[in-house]
Order: structure tokens, then sequence, then C-alpha cells
């Protein structure tokens, strides 16, 4: 059986990544999505399809137990993503997806090369602060912060495997299917299969 692929997609806040890849979702079923593990509080049930909810005891031993891709504290509290589940579903031949920021998609690279890096950028820094004001849900001192930070991210992108720009979505959704189809198509993807045809040659 040929193992699956990690794919690790980030960009930053308004660029529209989650979009892209409800779409990719909606267009397949043969995939798995990582699910952080965290340790703040639930918020609303919604909060239980995205993240599992555990303590910072138990959290800590994960690290001690290294059992985490990779994680980060934020505000007093972890968020990681799990590796038991990822490397399972890959050696299942699942394509994985983790949707993950800059320096959390560096981690994971660094302990897993072969997982294929997808940033999501906004077409330009003036249509992403259109997309972020239009939310109306920060105050001007938030939304320069929030721009900062994406500015900064969007400097990581260059470290990055493949690049898809979100202007218009079905266009980007588009690019983002072709590199994970083409991806598929890879030599070394394939090296059973080419085998297989050689010996019933």
């Amino acid at each position: 059986m040929e193992q699956g692929r990690l794919f690790i997609i980030s960009g930053p806040s308004g660029s529209g990544k989650d979009t892209v890849l409800k779409t990719y979702f909606d267009r397949h079923s043969d995939y798995e999505f990582s699910v952080s593990t965290i340790t703040r509080p639930k918020r609303d049930k919604s909060d239980e399809q995205k993240y599992n909810f555990t303590s910072r005891e138990n959290f800590l031993r994960l690290i001690e137990e290294d059992k985490l891709l990779e994680y980060a504290e934020y505000c007093g509290n972890f968020y990681g993503t799990p590796r038991e589940p990822v490397e399972k579903w890959i050696s299942e031949g699942k394509d994985v997806f983790v949707e993950v920021e800059t320096v959390g998609a560096a981690k994971i690279k660094a302990k897993m090369p072969e997982a294929v890096s997808i940033f999501i950028l906004p077409p330009s820094l003036s249509v992403l602060k259109k997309r972020l004001s239009g939310r109306a849900t920060e105050t001007a001192e938030q939304l320069e912060k929030r721009l900062k930070k994406a500015a900064d991210e969007m400097k990581r992108s260059v470290d990055y495997d493949y690049i898809v720009i979100n202007d218009r979505l079905e266009e980007a959704a588009d690019c983002f299917e072709r590199i994970i189809l083409a991806d598929r198509q890879r030599t070394e993807r394939n090296k059973n299969f080419i085998n297989e045809v050689l010996e019933n040659a």
C-alpha cells in the first residue's frame, strides 16, 4: 500500500484558507483532517468539531512523551498537533491535512520533511485589510495588529513548497486541488505501481 501524504496549510487571517480547504473537502472524501489538541475551555458546541480538549497536565505529558508534531502556548493555553493519528492515517495510505500557523508549520516540516506545505496568500495587503475590516469585529488598533502579524506571516511564505493566491475563490480552490493531484503523480509515490507494471510485462 502506498503511504499517504501530509499537507501543511498556512495563511494569515483573512486569506480565505478555511474556505479554500472547505471547497476541497466538499469535492473529495479521501482525506483526513488533523484536529488540534488544546487546553483552553470550550466556548460552544462547534468547538468540539475543531479541537480535541484536554487538561494542561495531560498536554504536558504529551510534550514529554514526544507525541506532538508541534505545539505552542498562547495566552496561557497550549495548542498542538497530535503525532499518532497523523502517522496512522499516512500509513493507511490517506492524505492528511493540518492547518497551522507558520511557526508550527516549520516545526512539522523539520520532523516530517516529506510533508507538502502550501501557503494561502491574499492578492494584496489592501484586499486583506478590506476583508478583515469587513468583519467589523475588531477595533482599528486590533486590526492594525492583525495586519502586521499577517505581513510577518506572509514573509515566511517563501519557505513553503507552494503558494496559492486567493483572489477569486473558485480559481484558488482549483489551483489548490491541482497541487494535491499533481503530488499524487510524483514518481516517488508511484514506485510500487511501476514495479507492478514491470512484473506483469
